[in-house]
């Protein structure tokens, strides 16, 4: 389903001449409905790998491949649609607009997706998705209202919301106490299997880790599954 080809990122190294490498060939491939969890020390570029995957960034170097379509050859345009329609994200802060209700920002990607369709199928889905969750009840309410770990269910759901094939979560639980963080993994995990969602989570936390199928750890740029030695 996804496949990263000798993948490589470079920045320009601030304040003097030249570039540092973030990611040095990654090489990988994930099947559909597969779940792996990414973790490594901070900085050593996990963040940057999802932004890669989820088209949101474009690697200096290698190719990555979804369905065997190479996103390095689609324009910015194609790349949006793409990500709108076929990739869902859940980020360490929830990013819910303030003035809008929950409806209203689960609902938000089915504008950008322009798929005449699942918009009018959108209100069941999100209504369905909202009760799985446990925010049945909270649908008018305003993040302000709600508790970090409801806030994060909401994001979850929208990320959902146009059936994605492609899961990207980037430190998911980062931001929520104990109990809630736990809430969301279990969620994680149960949706990526009754969807059949691809899953890769981007993670510092353990416990949300040992529940993927695979852990990759990411230093020094490189990539190598992990042992549970390790």
């Amino acid at each position: 389903m996804l496949e990263l080809i000798h993948v490589a990122k470079d920045y320009p190294s601030p304040g003097k001449a030249g570039s540092f490498t973030v990611l040095k060939d990654i090489t990988l491939k994930v099947s559909g409905g597969e779940s792996l969890a990414v973790v490594g020390p901070s900085g050593s570029g996990k963040s940057t790998l999802l932004n890669i995957i989820g088209a949101l960034d474009r690697p200096s170097r290698g190719n990555v491949l979804l369905d065997g379509k190479d996103l390095g050859k689609l324009g910015d345009s194609a790349l949006a649609k793409l990500r709108s329609g076929r990739i869902g994200f859940v980020f360490q802060l929830h990013h819910l607009l303030p003035q809008c209700t929950v409806l209203e920002n689960v609902l938000l990607p089915t504008i950008a997706a322009g798929n005449s369709k699942l918009r009018k199928q959108a209100r069941t889905r999100a209504a369905e998705f909202l009760e799985r969750v446990g925010l049945t009840g909270l649908e008018n309410h305003r993040p302000g209202e709600l508790s970090g770990g409801q806030r994060q269910r909401a994001a979850v759901v929208r990320a959902l919301i146009n059936k994605p094939e492609l899961l990207l979560a980037d430190e998911p639980t980062g931001s929520l106490d104990a109990d809630s963080a736990e809430d969301i993994s279990d969620l994680l995990v149960e949706l990526n299997r009754s969807e059949q969602v691809t899953l890769i989570v981007v993670t510092h936390w353990a416990k949300l880790a040992e529940k993927m199928e695979k852990v990759l750890y990411l230093a020094d740029g490189c990539l190598k599954e992990r042992t549970n030695s390790e």
